[in-house]
């Protein structure tokens, strides 16, 4: 029975070699889309938790609303305006 050395690889073909690096960028973006995701759920629950704090109602649509937006610009400004805000409709800039 032949010996084999440990870590050596036969060579991979180029079609091998592409699959491996298509993989490895593929799961690279899906790691960062996640990370991002998770940092907009943290902004989208502290803009709830402030309203919360603050005696401010929102409702299961809104909250809905809140935690569906992605846009990190606009949750920012939405927890700015959550902090001074006295109503709802002046956080999600709807007429009241």
């Amino acid at each position: 029975m032949p010996k084999r050395a440990l870590g050596k690889k036969p060579s991979r073909t180029p079609e091998e070699q592409e699959f491996i690096v298509t993989m490895h960028n593929t799961w690279e973006k899906a790691r960062e889309l996640g990370r991002a995701e998770g940092r907009a759920e943290a902004r989208a629950g502290n803009v709830l938790i402030v309203l919360r704090v603050r005696g401010i109602a929102v409702p299961d649509a809104a909250r809905e609303r809140i935690l569906a937006q992605r846009d990190p610009g606009q949750l920012e400004r939405w927890l700015e305006k959550a902090v001074v805000a006295a109503s709802l409709d002046e956080v999600l800039d709807e007429p009241g």
